[in-house]
C-alpha cells in the first residue's frame, strides 16, 4: 500500500495531481484528505494524472470520477484499463443517481405500494385464520386432540396474571369518569343519574374496551415476543420436523385461552369500576352505595351488561390471532422482534376499535 499516492504541481491558476503506485480503498481516505486541503475551487485548470499508477480499484475509481464531474477536471492515463475501468465507474455512477431519483417517487406511488403491501398483508392474514379454522376442527374432531394442559398454563400466563392490573385500570376509570361526571351534575342537581352514566357507559363500552387494550398491549405482545423467538431459535422448525403441528400445540391454545377468560376479564373490570363510581359518588354526592346499588337495579338493564361480555370473546380472538401472526411473521434478526411487537399491538388495538363500532352500529339498529 502507497503511503503517499498523490503529488501535486501548480502552476499559477493551474493544478496536477499526479497519483502514483497503488489506488485502492486502503488509500481513498488519505486521498482524499489530501486534495480537501488543497481546495481545488481556487483553481482553473484541474489534471487528473495517472501515469504513474500501478493498480487501479473501482472504489477509487468512483472517487476519480466524482473528482473529474465536480471540478470538470482532464484525465491524463495511456493504460487502457485503467481508462476502461474508470468507464465502467462513470456508467454505475450514472445508473445509481437514476435509481436514487426513482427512490423519490410520487404521492400517487407511496400510496399505491402501501395499499398493495396492505392487501398482501391482509391475504396472509386471512390464510392465518383459515389454518387457524381448520385447526380448530381437527381440535373438535376428537377430545383427545385438545392441549387441556396447555390451554391451562396460557389461561394462567395470559389472563390470571392480568387480573391486577385489569382490575386497577378498570377501577381508575372509574374513579376517574365519576369524578368528571359527578361535578357536571352536581351543578344541575341530577346526582342520581351518575348512576344512569356510569351503568351504560362502563358495562358497554369503557370495561370492554380497557380490557381488551390492556391485554392486546401485555398479553397480544407477549405471544408476538414468545412464537417470534421460537421462530428465530428454530423451534417451530424443530417441532414440524419432529411431526408436531405449530398451530395445534402453540396456536390455538393462546387463542382459546384468550377467548374463555376475557369475559371473565371485562366482569372483573365492570365489578371494579363500579366500585370506582360507588366510592366517588358516596364522597362527592353524598349517594350511599346501597342506593347507588338499588338505582342501577331498577334503571340499567342487565342486556347492557350482556352486550358488554358478548364482545368479549370476539375482542380475544382478534388480539391473540393478531399477535400469534405477528409472531410468525419474525424474521431471523432481533430487530424483527421489536418491530412486529409493535405492529401486533397497534393493529389489535385499532382492530379492536373497528370492532367495537361494529357492534356498536349492530346493536344500535336492532334496538338492543
Amino acid at each position: 500500500m502507497n503511503k503517499n499516492p498523490l503529488h501535486t504541481t501548480i502552476d499559477k491558476d493551474d493544478i496536477s495531481l499526479e497519483f502514483s503506485g497503488e489506488l485502492t480503498l486502503y488509500n481513498l481516505h488519505e486521498a482524499e484528505s489530501l486534495i480537501h486541503a488543497l481546495k481545488l475551487t481556487n483553481f482553473q485548470n484541474i489534471i487528473i494524472n495517472l501515469q504513474n499508477v500501478s493498480y487501479l480499484d473501482t472504489a477509487f475509481a468512483l472517487f476519480l470520477t466524482d473528482l473529474q464531474e465536480q471540478y470538470k477536471a482532464k484525465i491524463q492515463c495511456e493504460d487502457k484499463n485503467f481508462l476502461h475501468t474508470l468507464t465502467l465507474a462513470k456508467e454505475h455512477k450514472k445508473k445509481l443517481d437514476k435509481t436514487i431519483i426513482r427512490t423519490k417517487e410520487n404521492l400517487f406511488a407511496v400510496v399505491g405500494k402501501a395499499t398493495y403491501e396492505a392487501y398482501l398483508t391482509f391475504i396472509s392474514f386471512m390464510e392465518f385464520i383459515g389454518r387457524v379454522f381448520i385447526s380448530f376442527l381437527y381440535y373438535c374432531k376428537d377430545r383427545k386432540n385438545i392441549r387441556i394442559k396447555e390451554i391451562v398454563f396460557e389461561i394462567n400466563a395470559s389472563a390470571i396474571r392480568a387480573l391486577g392490573i385489569v382490575a386497577l385500570t378498570s377501577f381508575l376509570i372509574g374513579l376517574v369518569t365519576a369524578y368528571q361526571a359527578a361535578y357536571q351534575l352536581e351543578r344541575y342537581g341530577g346526582n342520581i343519574f351518575i348512576v344512569d352514566m356510569m351503568g351504560i357507559s362502563i358495562f358497554r363500552e369503557l370495561a370492554p374496551l380497557i380490557t381488551a387494550i390492556v391485554i392486546a398491549g401485555r398479553s397480544g405482545s407477549a405471544y408476538t415476543a414468545q412464537i417470534g423467538a421460537m421462530k428465530i431459535t428454530q423451534e417451530i422448525d424443530a417441532m414440524r420436523t419432529m411431526g408436531f403441528d405449530p398451530f395445534l400445540f402453540l396456536v390455538l391454545p393462546r387463542i382459546i385461552a384468550l377467548v374463555i377468560m376475557l369475559p371473565v376479564l371485562i366482569f372483573i373490570a365492570d365489578m371494579m369500576a363500579m366500585l370506582g363510581g360507588i366510592i366517588v359518588a358516596d364522597l362527592s354526592l353524598s349517594l350511599t352505595p346501597s342506593l347507588f346499588i338499588e338505582r342501577l337495579r331498577e334503571v340499567v338493564s342487565i342486556k347492557h351488561f350482556y352486550v358488554g361480555l358478548i364482545k368479549g370473546p370476539f375482542f380475544a380472538f382478534l388480539i391473540a390471532s393478531i399477535g400469534i401472526y405477528r409472531g410468525l411473521m419474525v424474521k431471523d434478526d432481533t430487530q424483527s422482534i421489536g418491530f412486529n411487537t409493535t405492529k401486533s399491538v397497534v393493529e389489535s388495538l385499532f382492530a379492536v376499535i373497528v370492532c367495537d363500532a361494529l357492534f356498536s352500529i349492530a346493536f344500535t339498529n336492532l334496538g338492543i
